[in-house]
């Protein structure tokens, strides 16, 4: 749930560009322009830059997780694709380009509709550091998550996550038939930037197959996604 309304207002780094968070970045500017440069209230402006990351952004967990570019906002703009982790920064700098505090939250989760292919390259059905949003509205952090596209929820029989700006829109954890989606095992604390020093080595070691795979031969996802449906 969001933090009391009665919340400390957040420190100004919510609102400078990082390293990873480069909302001062030409494009992600640019991007933030388009999408809610003409909206005023800072809860519509979020809203409608989180339904653009969710949508234009095609989640992809095939991405050399050895490489910055892979948690860098600009860089998962320009390949219009990215895991969450990517694409929690894009919506987090996108916001900041639009005035609007931002910050990356982290959870391990326990995904149960993951492909087989994902699953037999994980060795789990648990993954580590699991990006969301965390943006300041109406005196308060509210949780956004963009992580999967509207297109790849109707391959998956999934019900698209909607964020109205006000309550914490969290990955559901059932889908459309009942079936268990996701579970939150262990929050892992939010952050100004991306902790790249620290989910890096995290990733590699944890995955060592998926992170070899796509460094060399990238997956196709939604393919798979649609051949399981």
């Amino acid at each position: 749930m969001t933090e009391s309304a009665t919340a400390a207002e957040p420190d100004e780094v919510f609102l400078r560009p990082g390293r990873c968070i480069d909302s001062d970045h030409p494009a992600v500017a640019a991007f933030a322009e388009r999408i809610a440069g003409e909206v005023h209230d800072p809860v519509s402006a979020a809203v409608k830059l989180y339904y653009a990351v969710r949508d234009e952004i095609r989640y992809d967990p095939y991405v050399p997780y050895d490489d910055a570019d892979t948690y860098r906002a600009s860089a998962v703009l320009a390949k219009g694709r990215g895991y969450c982790v990517g694409k929690a920064a894009l919506l987090a700098a996108a916001a900041r380009a639009r005035g609007i505090p931002a910050r990356l939250g982290l959870a391990d989760v326990r995904n149960h509709l993951a492909t087989p292919r994902l699953l037999r390259l994980i060795g789990s059905d648990v993954f580590i550091y699991h990006g969301v949003t965390e943006l300041w509205l109406d005196h308060g952090w509210v949780k956004a998550t963009p992580t999967f596209n509207l297109s790849l929820c109707e391959k998956f029989g999934l019900r698209a996550l909607d964020f109205d700006g006000r309550a914490d829109a969290l990955l559901h954890p059932f889908d459309r038939s009942g079936r268990a989606h996701m579970e939150y095992l262990r929050q892992r604390g939010s952050y100004a930037d991306v902790p790249v020093d620290l989910i890096m080595p995290a990733m590699l070691a944890a995955y060592p197959r998926l992170a070899r795979l796509a460094a060399g031969e990238p997956g196709d996802f939604a393919r798979e996604a649609e051949e399981q449906a």
